[in-house]
């Protein structure tokens, strides 16, 4: 059995004013055409399908194109929420798009989903486990959250193994990927974060660690943006498809080809991904960069520029966007990374509070906010400028 995995799509994610749309239907197309090319049998979308709760209708409509294009291709999409979706909408139509070889997972139901398969070295389980909130379960962590649901999971495969007959071996050969969205630690060692990633570590309540999966042939890992595998075991981050921060520059981005043979043997082989943009860090004066960017044959890059000027400068974006039209950040040398200006800033200035107010809501609380809600928010704005 051949699979692709990745995760971490959020799709519809706009970084610093700039919507990464249209670089996320060229990243879907490269993963699409890998898993052509590679004739694999399934896609893993290991969480955070969009980058927000309540996705635009442009995001969901780049989405579905995706979905379709798999489904036609007659390759099975196994799927799971993360942290950034809301778990009711990825599970909208799930039971539709099953017989459609679309296996989701976005609401869990105190209970793993198991989807039972077969290939050439018999049976595979494929266990979805969609993020849960630490709060959401009564065991209050989520490594206890998650042993709680893979202990009913093996509870149930001793059971059916008893029930075979004495002359018939009992030996347990069948294959098992887990695909789940967590922070992932081994024995304590968290994995290499970038700032793309919104994880909030409060004493540790959201970390699993890596034992947590023993038993599984392959973990399928979505939740942190930089490709890494956990510690020595079959435990792996595929990673974001897309940079979305300039901690990510220079990295290279990619998806994992899962090849499971016999009980024991898994292979994964990275497969590198081109992004349409990269993100990359400039710096030099303002002369230099502009000469610079004359010449260069990536200026659609996604650019933070990193001034050494003394002087001051007027409109320092503006200037540099003659050259590079995708300038995101402009940083001064000397205030060591504190940034300057970015097109989200202005953004802010221009909006009103009540639509502030309604995205900070949506990103922490992963829903919309309810017309009550807006209600009271508008009769305290009003309070205060009065």
């Amino acid at each position: 059995m051949k699979l692709l995995h990745t995760g971490d799509l959020h799709i519809g994610k706009t970084v610093n004013d700039f919507s990464m749309l249209e670089d996320q239907k060229e990243i879907l197309s490269q993963i699409l055409l890998l898993a052509k090319e590679n004739q694999v049998n399934g896609v893993i979308l290991a969480g955070d399908i969009y980058d927000r709760a309540v996705p635009s209708g442009d995001a969901v409509l780049v989405f579905n194109d995706f979905l379709t294009a798999l489904a036609r291709e007659g390759i099975t999409v196994y799927m799971i929420s993360g942290n950034h979706d809301s778990p009711e909408r990825i599970s909208y139509g799930e039971e539709l798009l099953r017989e459609q070889g679309i296996m989701i997972a976005g609401v869990y139901h105190n209970e793993i989903t198991v989807i039972h398969t077969k290939d050439a070295y018999e049976d595979v389980d494929i266990l979805l486990l969609p993020f849960i909130k630490p709060s959401a379960e009564a065991a209050g962590t989520s490594e206890e959250a998650v042993a709680k649901a893979l202990g009913k999971y093996w509870e149930k495969e001793a059971a059916e193994r008893s029930k075979l007959p004495a002359g018939q071996s009992r030996q347990d050969t069948k294959r098992r990927i887990l695909v789940t969205h967590f922070f992932v630690t081994d024995a304590g060692k968290e994995p290499l974060l970038s700032d793309s990633e919104t994880t909030i570590h409060v004493g540790g309540i959201d970390n699993v660690d890596a034992s947590a999966f023993d038993g599984m042939d392959y973990v399928a890992l979505g939740h942190i943006h930089r490709p890494q595998q956990i510690g020595n075991r079959q435990v792996y981050y595929a990673g974001s498809p897309l940079s979305y921060s300039f901690s990510e520059a220079g990295q290279k981005k990619k998806v994992l080809l899962v090849e499971l043979k016999e009980k024991g043997n898994c292979q994964v082989t990275e497969l590198p991904l081109t992004p349409p943009r990269e993100m990359r860090k400039l710096e030099g004066s303002m002369e230099e960069l502009l000469r610079q960017g004359e010449e260069d044959q990536n200026r659609e890059d996604y650019v933070q520029a990193i001034l050494t000027d003394q002087k001051e400068l007027v409109d320092p974006m503006g200037v540099l966007r003659s050259v590079y039209p995708n300038v995101m950040q402009v940083v001064r040398k000397e205030t060591a990374g504190s940034l300057q200006y970015t097109g989200e800033e202005l953004k802010l200035k221009r909006r009103d509070p009540l639509t502030i107010l309604e995205d900070f809501y949506g990103f922490v609380r992963e829903e919309a906010m309810t017309e009550e809600k807006k209600a009271l928010l508008v009769q305290m704005i009003k309070e205060t400028e009065e």
